[in-house]
């Protein structure tokens, strides 16, 4: 599964280019971030990207799921948007993206 974790200080551009990256490799991407402003950021990229991806054909979609996540042996909750392209189903939890394991965490400033 591809997730792309972003921080309240995250440049927009460089979330965005991940994520329109991640879409023309796979067709499929997670963004997760944790509070309001990662949030903010997160939603921010996710709609550049949908314009960065417009020349390629492809018109996602982003569906917000909550997710709980670990940090430091504390449970956080975490606004996940998984990134499909219109039409196509996401992949299963348990067949994410053809199987592919990676993270990029984006926290740049």
């Amino acid at each position: 599964m591809n997730v792309i974790k972003v921080s309240a200080n995250s440049r927009t551009a460089a979330v965005a280019g991940a994520i329109a990256g991640v879409m023309r490799e796979h067709r499929y991407a997670e963004v997760q971030s944790i509070g309001a402003g990662a949030v903010n950021q997160a939603i921010k990229a996710t709609i550049l990207a949908k314009g960065y991806l417009v020349n390629d054909g492809i018109d996602i979609i982003c569906i917000p799921e909550f997710v709980d996540v670990e940090i430091d042996g504390k449970v956080r909750t975490a606004i996940k948007l998984i990134i499909t392209p219109r039409g196509e189903e996401p992949p299963s939890s348990e067949n994410n993206a053809d199987g592919i394991s990676e993270i990029m965490e984006i926290t740049t400033d």
